[in-house]
């Protein structure tokens, strides 16, 4: 018996990084899962032996209707939703000044990093209100909190994000739901391990322990977070930064 045996959750941008690592981790754990991702192929690839554990939705996070239509799908299957994990992102173009940015880019990356987590957590948040229990984390980032220069983009929805776990949080502190974000620094994935050193190592000088974290610290972090085990702390940003973030 896991950890989250008898739980339901719900994780965007599951087929990659931190969402894939995330979902293993509850599998194992024992709960059930709705897995949400653009790439369905991905999904299939690396889901498809957990059977009937695993509702695999291969959907455009962006597409509210289409959010709420994989909401419903995923609470008629197995019952319930409990948790609800938002980790669908990108960076968009980087390395670009205020002035040059393309607001067709700006749009695109709020879109994937802050409109598909109001959706998925507006759609589900009827169903947790009605049991009156409920674990919602949206994937932020240290970017988030000091803002990255070269992007605007990325750093502004990364704040927007916070902001929401702390208006969420707020509005249903009273009702057993919790809603947090969790802003990483650089985590080791193969979108890392493919940058120069010297790119690598100007980022990990920022940080006090002088590494990138792994994406299985950032799966035990988020696992205690939307577990029942987090009953007094919402409306927060954990910190996973190697002591970068001091705030």
């Amino acid at each position: 018996m896991g950890e989250f045996s008898g739980q339901v959750a719900l994780i965007t941008g599951a087929a990659s990084g931190i969402g894939l690592f995330i979902a293993h981790k509850l599998l194992a754990e024992g709960a059930r899962v709705g897995l949400l991702d653009f790439n369905e192929s991905a999904l299939q690839k690396a889901f498809e032996s957990y059977g009937s554990k695993a509702l695999l939705i291969g959907i455009d996070v962006t597409n509210e209707k289409l959010v709420n239509q994989s909401v419903i799908q995923v609470n008629t299957q197995f019952g319930q939703i409990d948790c609800l994990i938002n980790c669908a992102g990108i960076t968009g173009i980087t390395n670009t000044q205020s002035h040059d940015v393309s607001s067709e880019n700006l749009h695109k990356v709020f879109e994937v990093n802050f409109m598909s987590s109001f959706y998925t957590s507006k759609a589900v948040l009827p169903l947790m209100l009605a049991r009156n229990y409920g674990r919602i984390l949206h994937i932020a980032s240290i970017a988030g909190k000091e803002g990255n220069a070269g992007m605007l983009a990325y750093s502004a929805s990364k704040a927007a994000v916070i902001c929401m776990a702390k208006v969420q949080g707020k509005e249903y502190a009273e009702r057993g739901i919790t809603v947090n974000a969790l802003a990483p620094a650089v985590i080791q994935t193969p979108l890392v391990d493919a940058m120069p050193e010297v790119q690598v190592k100007y980022m990990t000088d920022k940080i006090p322990m002088k590494r990138c974290g792994t994406l299985d610290e950032v799966a035990n972090l988020a696992a205690y977070i939307v577990s029942p085990k987090n009953s007094f702390t919402t409306g927060f940003t954990f910190d996973l930064s190697g002591g970068r973030a001091t705030y």
